[in-house]
């Protein structure tokens, strides 16, 4: 059993953890409003961007990006329903890049997305005030940069790592 388990608590998005670690564990606060945390393998703030779909591809604008194909890249969307996660770019070009979904679907060009360099997880949270637990099995998710958690309408998030 590991003994050693850290914690940090945040009333805002931001800059967790600076160093290669594991995520153990989530406790977040909801509002009346519901919200959102995206929690990145990151030391950075993700990067705003927009998306449209058509069937398994997802086109993201962003930018002067710089990003080349066959980068990894994490990619968290607002709504329309693509697949949070990492992805391969498979097409680049000065302010837009191509992925491929998982899943199928249409989505609108111009639905916000977020990009960073690696995605960690997701939880979306309802409009209650509730708080949020979420254990993360085993050994925890290896984050190699750092922790980094974007929150939407949340008042604070205790992240367990170690």
């Amino acid at each position: 059993m590991q003994t050693d388990v850290l914690s940090a608590h945040l009333t805002q998005s931001g800059l967790m953890v600076s160093q290669r670690t594991r995520l153990k564990g989530i406790i977040g606060t909801g509002t009346n409003t519901a919200g959102a945390i995206n929690i990145w393998d990151s030391t950075v703030a993700p990067t705003s961007a927009t998306y449209g779909r058509s069937g398994n591809t997802i086109t993201v604008t962003s930018n002067a990006h710089g990003l080349l194909p066959g980068q990894s890249i994490g990619l968290a969307f607002a709504t329309g329903g693509a697949t949070n996660g990492n992805y391969i770019i498979q097409t680049a070009a000065t302010n837009t890049f191509t992925v491929t979904d998982l899943n199928a679907g249409t989505v609108a060009p111009g639905t916000a997305c977020a990009i960073n360099t690696r995605w960690l997880m997701h939880y979306n949270t309802n409009a209650g005030n509730d708080v949020i637990t979420m254990l993360i099995p085993g050994e925890g998710i290896v984050a190699r940069n750092g922790i980094y958690a974007a929150m939407s309408n949340l008042t604070s998030i205790t992240v367990f790592y170690g």
